[in-house]
């Protein structure tokens, strides 16, 4: 059954709406947090620290509008007395551990973050969370066992795996969060919980480690080469903007209807997955030249060559949609970052972009 259209997003559920906001000074927690208040909500975050500068967080002004909690997700007891005092009525959780490489350094602490912090912050709803009704988990596109020999799009009901510590602890996340749903939020009462599987994503700010477009704008910077491992390897790479507006949808008819309470994805549409040589040649010319890469002579993680993301469940029964394709995704990222090099203030030029965004979603679907 189709749930009735959400054709754009509803500015009045937002408007003094209490939300909490998990990771909310990493990258895409940084753009959720800043969207959330230019929608007019009460934004709290919990984070352990705020993230080495520059960052989006930083640049943006996200922590000046917004309650903070400095603390670890690993501790269930500081993460239950932050959602005690917030009294939030939505929940999305983005805290995590979000790297490969980073996982095979140090994998019991990537699973003790991305498993074990999800287990306490939906503890932390269960025991403390009395005001709560939609909480979204955001996993992971690797959450999937994805040997990498097939182009086929991943749909919600495939098996889950992971053949790296980081894919594994997401998709040991989506389990917990199933446990959660079944054994504790099922009541008609209950809050309503989901997780979101998002795809690649790039944008303006993104100025963390070892990511492909961060890379690009540090060597831009630097004038030294960017080092690309696995050029042919084919990733759903959209506009962190995409997925946002698909994780705000989630939490609005989480309120309104228990049917949406499972797992969703939220990808480009089908044929929109590009290889990193691909991501990297439109980047050479985006720069002007500015930009030169080489095949990164180090030791590479072992990575699934394909992997693509089956959103039809997201656009027929959300009416969602990725408005901005890959192309001007990454027109997007180098017009923020030249922004950035010019002095311009960041947090006007993010929130201008999320209001084009927006105004994007109204004429896709006709509002």
């Amino acid at each position: 059954m189709k749930i009735p259209a959400l054709v754009e997003i509803d500015r009045d559920f937002w408007r003094r709406r209490r939300v909490l906001v998990t990771g909310h000074t990493g990258f895409k927690g940084a753009w959720l947090s800043l969207w959330l208040q230019s929608l007019g909500a009460e934004v709290t975050g919990l984070a352990p620290a705020p993230p080495a500068r520059p960052s989006l967080y930083a640049l943006a002004g996200v922590g000046e509008r917004m309650r903070e909690h400095a603390l670890d997700v690993r501790d269930i007891a500081a993460v239950c007395a932050a959602m005690r005092e917030a009294h939030a009525e939505v929940v999305f959780h983005l805290a995590g551990q979000p790297l490969v490489r980073r996982s095979l350094q140090d994998p019991a602490g990537t699973y003790a973050t991305n498993v074990m912090g999800t287990v306490n912050v939906l503890e932390a709803v269960r025991v403390a969370g009395e005001d709560v009704r939609s909480v979204v988990v955001v996993t992971s596109d690797k959450c999937y066992e994805n040997t990498g020999s097939s182009p086929r799009r991943f749909v919600e009901g495939d098996k889950l795996g992971g053949a790296d510590p980081y894919s594994s602890s997401k998709a040991c996340a989506e389990l917990v969060t199933a446990a959660y749903r079944r054994s504790f939020f099922h009541g008609q009462d209950a809050p309503r919980l989901a997780t979101a599987r998002a795809g690649n994503v790039i944008g303006g700010g993104d100025l963390g480690a070892d990511r492909l477009v961060a890379d690009s704008v540090r060597a831009v910077e630097t004038g030294k080469p960017l080092l690309v491992r696995s050029p042919h390897a084919v990733r759903p790479w959209q506009h962190v903007l995409n997925p946002l507006g698909g994780y705000l949808r989630l939490a609005q008819e989480l309120h309104r209807s228990p049917r949406v309470a499972r797992a969703w994805n939220f990808g480009p549409p089908a044929g929109g997955a590009r290889s990193v040589g691909w991501i990297v040649e439109r980047l050479e010319r985006l720069w002007g030249g500015a930009l030169r890469w080489e095949l990164d002579p180090g030791v590479n993680p072992p990575e699934a060559a394909h992997l693509a993301l089956d959103s039809s469940d997201a656009e027929r029964a959300l009416d969602w949609s990725a408005p901005w394709d890959l192309e001007e995704a990454l027109d997007l990222v180098v017009e923020w970052h030249r922004a950035h090099l010019a002095d311009k203030a960041m947090r006007e030029v993010s929130l201008e972009q999320i209001e084009r965004f927006e105004s994007r979603i109204g004429r896709a679907t006709g509002g």
